[in-house]
């Protein structure tokens, strides 16, 4: 095998109480995609700092080969200071003048490259952080939950351009189908042990629950080993003192490695949705509905200020109805699920709820916690230290602890809990009250792969209606048997089927609209698959070296007419050099706008030049 870019030698990070990572050796070479698994919790981020150097290893090294470049997008991105998106992509360009190098990726980001970096979302903050990560094409790329708060469409692109890189790559993330389009090899952290596998992320359940098993047996044979010799240290030893010390000695080292992390077993998440509550067979009913934004809140009564999100949507919900709603991100898939929770009015139409419902909404936001409030405050709010689920009357500590809160963090402000543990304690918080209606948007984001198999099996069981929003396209397929999906000009389409079976049926109709585009254009030669034509590839080469240039005519005409006493001596000069600043810098953006085009082009082809 190649010299690899990058390795780890017996590394081991300690806590102070206990080991996160021990032993660790990891090697990492061009053109592996390795799926980074494990519990939230396990190490996984933390192995991922040890590659970047941000965190130094308690024992063993770390080596890196001459030239490597490491580019890492962390779970939660921080962006400190004001600037605009393209100025921040621009801080790692290897060369900080292609600026348009930098715009093509903000736009696959559905990122404006002229916005401040002060006026981002949460998710938009992250795609920033992505679009920074991919640009350089680094000789290694660490991910850690890329697909969190990207719609379908650009999971979709993403995969496509992943599957491309020349590159090491190492991916965190919940999103199994994304793991399994993508990854060739398998790391998964277990007991602070890594254990690295070849193979097709679908391997993964099947190679796991195999050494599970053998760990299983392996423990069973200590724990009988460890019962015998104690029982044999219990009976007389004198007459044969020296042998036997050392015999005892045996025994205290198995008794060591019994207690040791490899030892012990973690805690088990626990989700009880319960019974579903008596209620209406007529859940939901949506007539002739519409929905729009203003664009202009100055001027939101002017309908062309107002962007149109749902448009004339009838619907159904009964009970015990599972479905899934779809689309991409800005499509009106949270401001629906709102409006047909009753939390804001349609523009038009009405809606209709049936008797007795009663809906658990899972907010993607998580605006129902408090982010000053505790766990214990969040689940008893009116005080007290007791919890009513599934009909039965449970201690809140008991309760939090199947969600996996230790009794630090059932103390600890909302705010201080990470992405993953904030989501779990809205999951136990909403299977916590009565409900007929689970109503989730986007409830698989920060959580590990365990508790997504948890949930959904909780779901499959319910027997009351759920409404699904989600991006993770497994989880649709095994949670839903229809699918409502957003189309152009506010159209929703109700499909039977999960995710797979919505793309399946849309496939004619993308083939229609391809054979559509093809009479329109100009007829391709015969058995020739479409690629960049001499010119367009010239163009591709020659664009940025032509920006640039006219860049630095522009900064030396600025720096003329930054001069006011050239303006008092020479009136006439300095409007003519005025004029022609202005004439630069609209060839320079048409310029780039060619240059944009053309590698759009580029990347849907998968073309180098």
């Amino acid at each position: 095998m190649s010299t690899p870019l990058i390795s780890l030698n017996n590394a081991g990070v300690n806590l102070g109480d206990r080991w996160l990572l021990r032993s660790v050796d990891l090697s990492l070479h061009a053109g592996e995609r390795l799926a980074l698994v494990g519990r939230n919790g396990a190490g996984k981020s933390t192995l991922m700092k040890l590659i970047t150097g941000t965190v130094e290893p308690d024992e063993g090294s770390l080596w890196v080969a001459p030239g490597v470049e490491v580019a890492y997008l962390p779970q939660n991105p921080i962006i400190k200071g004001v600037q605009t998106l393209t100025s921040y992509v621009c801080e790692t360009l290897k060369n900080p003048s292609e600026r348009h190098v930098a715009e093509a990726m903000l736009m696959k980001m559905d990122l404006d490259p002229n916005r401040l970096t002060a006026d981002l979302s949460g998710g938009e903050a992250r795609r920033l952080a992505l679009a920074k990560a991919l640009v350089n094409k680094p000789s290694i790329l660490l991910l850690d939950e890329p697909t969190n708060h990207l719609d379908l469409p650009t999971i979709e692109w993403l995969e496509a351009r992943l599957s491309t890189h020349q590159g090491a790559l190492v991916i965190i993330s919940h999103d199994r189908a994304f793991l399994r389009s993508l990854g060739n090899s398998i790391i998964w952290i277990n007991n602070s042990t890594l254990r690295r596998r070849d193979g097709a992320f679908s391997e993964f359940e099947e190679w796991s629950e195999a050494v599970l098993s053998d760990e299983a047996v392996r423990l069973s044979k200590l724990d009988k080993k460890i019962a015998e010799e104690t029982r044999w240290s219990r009976q007389g030893i004198s007459a044969r003192r020296k042998r036997n010390q050392g015999r005892l000695r045996e025994l205290d080292a198995l008794r060591e490695v019994r207690k040791s992390d490899f030892g012990k077993k973690e805690h088990e998440f626990k989700i009880s949705s319960g019974k579903a509550e008596a209620g209406g067979q007529i859940v939901i009913e949506a007539r002739n509905l519409g929905i729009s934004i203003p664009l202009d809140k100055a001027a939101h009564t002017d309908e062309a200020s107002s962007l149109i999100l749902v448009n004339h949507f009838n619907f159904v919900i009964k009970r015990r109805d599972r479905i899934g709603i779809v689309g991409p991100n800005g499509a009106g898939k949270s401001t629906l699920v709102r409006t047909l929770l009753g939390e804001r009015k349609p523009d038009a139409g009405f809606i209709k709820t049936g008797i007795g419902l009663l809906p658990a909404y899972f907010d993607q936001k998580r605006e129902q916690l408090l982010q000053e409030a505790t766990p214990w405050k969040i689940l008893c709010p009116d005080g007290g230290e007791t919890v009513e689920v599934a009909g039965k009357i449970k201690h809140v500590t008991s309760y939090l602890r199947d969600f996996l809160f230790d009794d630090f963090k059932m103390t600890q402000r909302v705010n201080s809990l990470s992405g993953g543990e904030q989501n779990r304690l809205l999951l136990a918080k909403i299977f916590a009250q009565p409900h007929n209606f689970l109503v989730l948007d986007e409830p698989t984001n920060d959580l590990d792969l365990e508790t997504i198999d948890l949930l959904q099996e909780v779901v499959a069981d319910y027997d009351g209606t759920i409404l699904i929003v989600s991006h993770d396209r497994d989880f649709i397929d095994r949670t839903v048997t229809s699918v409502l999906a957003f189309e152009d000009e506010g159209k929703i389409i109700s499909h039977a089927g999960g995710y797979s079976d919505y793309l399946e049926k849309r496939k004619p109709l993308i083939q229609k609209k391809a054979k559509k585009d093809k009479k329109t254009s100009s007829k391709p030669k015969a058995n020739t698959k479409e690629r960049l034509t001499f010119k367009e590839k010239f163009l591709l080469k020659t664009l940025p070296e032509e920006i640039e240039a006219i860049e630095k005519k522009i900064s030396l005409i600025d720096s003329k007419l930054s001069d006011m006493t050239f303006f008092n001596e020479q009136p006439e000069a300095y409007q003519q050099y005025a004029r022609e600043a202005e004439a630069l810098r609209q060839t320079m953006t048409d310029k780039e706008q060619n240059w944009l085009e053309l590698e759009l082009r580029r990347e849907t082809l998968g073309e180098d030049i």
